[in-house]
């Protein structure tokens, strides 16, 4: 339980048992914060859950104020606990006509979209983007379209070095190769390290982008047992290393997708070492690490590697310009191989897009969106549960992760969630079902939810229609 639930927890506890009563206000944020070691924004956070699960009310200029009513609140569902059991074996990777069946159902602006990969472009700050994007193209310096033509732009590099070195990784403009977008960034990654026939070790379940790349590179799977909590089971991890002899290991480490799972930091050292130990590459997909709800940026593996094997690729279309397609490469000891191989492929990613986010970056804008926009998703989801509270039947569990904006629900067994996925279509609501996170097409029964989207009264219905179909599917 993270420091924020620890906190909501004790204070709903202290409302259910009649200490704090309707009408009563709650300690201010500075008395909490002082009285019970935690940060500021920590105290905000557990405020905000309580708001959402109908504990509390906020009133303007006075604080926080226990609601009418309270009492009767309705409870989250519980937590998945086990680690997931997929079968055993290399498996051919043949996901991609399923995925697309699934994600074009999601791309209208009439479906809601609780099955779309990505948050609502309307928490980004698209109009001030668009106003340095102008300016940059006004001003281009024709040489910056051929300076750093693969690598990407060095102003921008730079800044993405920067925030690396804050993080504690001590990394320079020339150990980072600008793409475009994450995606780009994997697959080049992906291409260095393998040859088709290749086997690549994946969590169970995992994002379904790594199982495409894998599928179009020729790649066969091997999926490893992860925790709904704290990633990949490291035992069974060294296990597959040594009954299958792969290439590669692909993983999120922070706030993984589908799970929205945090490896804890020593879980993420062991596993660097471990990999370090069999000489294994990693490929690190950390595109959510910025959507934390805690105190601290989680680090990454990446922050553990001595050695050069974690080749840590992120993007800014997760946390600032969805749509602009800038991503980046860390990749270590095979940063070469990889600016070769974008050289053959897309050659170079565009140059204005490259200097608006510089200049912006420069700026010091960043941290006070990302602020901005981590209060806005934790709300959401505590929104989100609380109504997945009401409207689902029991024996739903669903993940609660400390950032990022997924859910990963596990219905009854007996709920098929490709047919909840085609009728909750019919109904104009888009899921993203189990399957699809799964080169064995297991998950038969879990969903991935995104609560990137604001919560209101069509978010409600939606969960609740949906809700109403899983009842009628048991």
């Amino acid at each position: 339980m993270k420091r924020y639930e620890a906190l909501a927890h004790d204070i709903a506890q202290s409302i259910r048992a009649g200490v704090l009563r309707p009408g009563d206000r709650l300690a201010s944020v500075r008395h909490t914060s002082a009285s019970r070691g935690v940060s500021p924004s920590t105290v905000f956070q557990a405020y905000y859950l309580l708001e959402a699960r109908g504990l509390v009310q906020a009133r303007e200029r006075s604080g926080y104020y226990v609601a009418p009513h309270a009492t009767h609140a309705q409870e989250v569902p519980p937590e998945p606990e086990a680690a997931s059991q997929p079968q055993e074996g290399s498996v051919p990777v043949d996901v991609s006509a399923l995925v697309f069946e699934i994600l074009d159902a999601s791309m209208t602006r009439e479906v809601v979209p609780f099955g779309s990969a990505f948050p609502s472009p309307l928490l980004f700050p698209l109009a001030r983007l668009g106003q340095l994007l102008a300016a940059s193209a006004q001003t281009l310096d024709p040489w910056s379209t051929v300076d750093d033509l693969t690598p990407g732009n060095a102003a921008l590099r730079r800044q993405i070095a920067l925030r690396y070195l804050a993080a504690g990784i001590p990394l320079s403009g020339d150990d980072i190769v600008v793409t475009n977008g994450a995606l780009e960034a994997l697959n080049l990654c992906l291409s260095v390290l393998t040859q088709p026939g290749d086997t690549v070790l994946v969590e169970a379940p995992a994002f379904y982008g790594a199982l495409q790349a894998l599928e179009r590179q020729g790649l066969s799977a091997v999926e490893v047992p992860t925790h709904p909590r704290e990633g990949m089971d490291l035992a069974a991890l060294e296990q597959a290393i040594a009954r299958h002899r792969p290439k590669a290991c692909w993983l999120m480490s922070n706030f993984q997708n589908p799970l929205g799972s945090l490896m804890p930091e020593p879980r993420k050292r062991a596993l660097v070492e471990l990999l370090a130990r069999h000489q294994l590459p990693l490929i690190e997909d950390d595109v959510y690490a910025e959507l934390y709800f805690g105190d601290k940026r989680p680090p990454p593996a990446k922050a553990f590697d001595d050695q050069g094997l974690v080749l840590h690729c992120s993007s800014f279309s997760k946390s600032l310009a969805p749509g602009w397609r800038i991503g980046w490469a860390a990749p270590g000891r095979y940063a070469r191989a990889v600016a070769r191989a974008k050289l053959m492929s897309t050659l170079a990613t565009a140059v204005p897009t490259q200097l608006a986010l510089a200049r912006y970056l420069e700026r010091g804008g960043f941290d006070k969106h990302l602020r901005k926009l981590r209060q806005t998703l934790a709300t959401q989801q505590a929104q989100f549960m609380q109504a997945l509270g009401r409207h689902f039947p029991p024996g739903t569990r669903a993940t609660r992760p400390a950032g990022g904006y997924f859910l990963w629900v596990e219905l009854p067994p007996q709920v098929d969630a490709l047919a909840l996925h085609r009728q909750a279509l019919a109904q104009g609501i888009s899921i993203a079902p189990g399957p699809i996170f799964s080169p064995s097409r297991a998950f038969a029964h879990c969903i991935r939810l995104n609560y990137g989207h604001a919560w209101n009264a069509r978010s409600e219905a939606a969960l609740a229609t949906l809700g109403r179909l899983v009842h009628a599917a048991l």
